[in-house]
């Protein structure tokens, strides 16, 4: 999930008695805190110099077709503002349906995906997983681009986990490795050593090589290609 594993914790959902996990939903003050949330973000990126390196010649392919955006854990607070902001770049109109943890903090996370207008996914590697996999992929079918954390939601940090390459293979879709570097930030002391924007920061934006997990890969070219990716997101992270 892009943004929204950002707040995921070991408290998830209570399954029911048949074993399907409902999400929880965002509580009116976590809809609130929402609000503020995406606010703050708003407020900080309108101060933010961005820089844009195109190694995929992203802003210039075909328009047309959603890609998976793949996304460190800890470069999340950004995330949704870059993608708008290149959806405007390329006069492209395309949505984006984002993986929201099912967990009670995920009903906060999701509340504010939508007030950037992503459709949230609940689920996660550990809870749902199945069904928010079969949710991505009805999504992807109706022409909506999909964002994932591959390192994400528990780590380690830096280290693609194999959701990734399960979505595009399932999907077709090809992956886009996107990390981003900033001048001025907070690090915070977690696990991803989260990153956070200060205003009037130099935001520095990297697209990396596109990569697409045949359907038919087997659990060799599968693993060859978390491979890949993981190399293509390290070689262009800078701390």
């Amino acid at each position: 999930m892009w943004l929204a594993d950002r707040m995921h914790t070991t408290h998830g959902s209570r399954p029911p008695a048949s074993g399907v996990v409902v999400p929880h939903q965002p509580r009116w003050y976590q809809r609130l805190a929402a609000w503020l949330i995406y606010a703050v973000v708003r407020s900080v990126s309108s101060t933010i110099r961005y820089e844009y390196r195109d190694r995929t010649n992203l802003l210039q392919v075909d328009k047309e077709q959603p890609v998976v955006w793949c996304i460190w854990h800890n470069r999340l607070a950004l995330c949704l503002e870059i993608y708008q902001r290149i959806q405007r770049r390329v006069g492209r109109q395309r949505q984006m349906a984002a993986m929201v943890s099912a967990s009670k903090d995920g009903g906060l996370l999701a509340g504010v995906l939508e007030k950037f207008g992503v459709q949230p996914v609940r689920g996660s590697t550990s809870r749902r997983g199945r069904q928010a996999l079969l949710e991505l992929t009805t999504w992807a079918d109706r022409g909506y681009d999909l964002a994932l954390t591959p390192d994400g939601p528990r780590g380690p940090c830096y280290e693609v986990q194999d959701g990734v390459t399960s979505v595009a293979q399932v999907t077709g879709l090809p992956i886009i490795p996107v990390t981003y570097w900033l001048s001025w930030k907070i690090r915070l002391g977690s696990w991803d050593r989260f990153q956070i924007p200060l205003p009037f920061t130099k935001c520095v934006v990297d697209f990396g090589v596109p990569l697409r997990v045949p359907r038919e890969a087997s659990d060799e070219a599968r693993e060859e290609a978390r491979g890949r990716l993981e190399a293509e997101l390290r070689a262009a992270t800078v701390d």
